[in-house]
């Protein structure tokens, strides 16, 4: 993907700060800290466009990339941060639902997990929350570069049990510190993204 444009179109703190030009979304979903902004900055050939943290739970707005004046990325607050507050929480919580089951131009997910760790029961709880909306979702191992290839071989397969994920669910190693697996993850987003026409983000069961 030739990236001509990026800029950070809009940040949205509820429903009616979202952007409305109807142009394709892309989601990217994921525990706090688990480096969502450094996977988009890696795609996007951008040092500092989306803003990284490394105090967790720092994210509590949806932000909108908007990229080569076609589709957007959606960086959206992390989930599973156990500091912050439960209303505090609940409000994240009942954004970002708001925003996957009822916004028309989400033409898909990308759910980040950190490929070193087995995956957190909130992970699994997403994933499946994904499904069960039926949601287009990729799902990413970050961090591949902290791993020997043999070990992240062998915990591929592991994070695809625990999240449950079909034989046909994408599962993409991805480093945002090397680029490694950044043509291959271009490759499914586009897919998604030519599918919006016909799927709206959604699969069929």
């Amino acid at each position: 993907m030739l990236i001509r444009s990026a800029a950070l179109e809009r940040v949205a703190y509820k429903k009616n700060e979202m952007p409305r030009d109807g142009l394709p979304e892309i989601a990217f979903l994921g525990r706090s800290n688990v480096g969502k902004s450094s996977l988009i900055n890696r795609l996007l050939g951008r040092k500092r466009l989306a803003y990284t943290s490394s105090t967790p739970g720092k994210t509590r707005a949806l932000y909108f990339y908007r990229i080569n004046d076609a589709f957007y990325f959606v960086d959206l607050p992390g989930y599973g941060y156990a500091r912050a507050g439960k209303k505090e929480q609940r409000a994240w919580g009942a954004l970002i639902e708001q925003y996957l089951t009822e916004r028309e131009p989400l033409c898909g997910t990308v759910q980040v997990v950190d490929c070193r760790h087995r995956p957190s029961e909130d992970d699994l709880l997403m994933a499946r929350w994904l499904r069960f909306h039926r949601l287009a979702a990729i799902t990413v191992a970050s961090k591949s570069d902290k791993l020997s290839r043999g070990a992240l071989i062998r915990q591929l397969p592991q994070i695809r049990s625990f999240l449950e994920l079909g034989e046909m669910e994408e599962l993409l190693p991805f480093s945002a510190r090397t680029g490694a697996g950044r043509e291959r993850l271009w490759s499914a987003l586009v897919v998604l993204l030519k599918h919006r026409n016909s799927g709206e983000g959604r699969v069929d069961q």
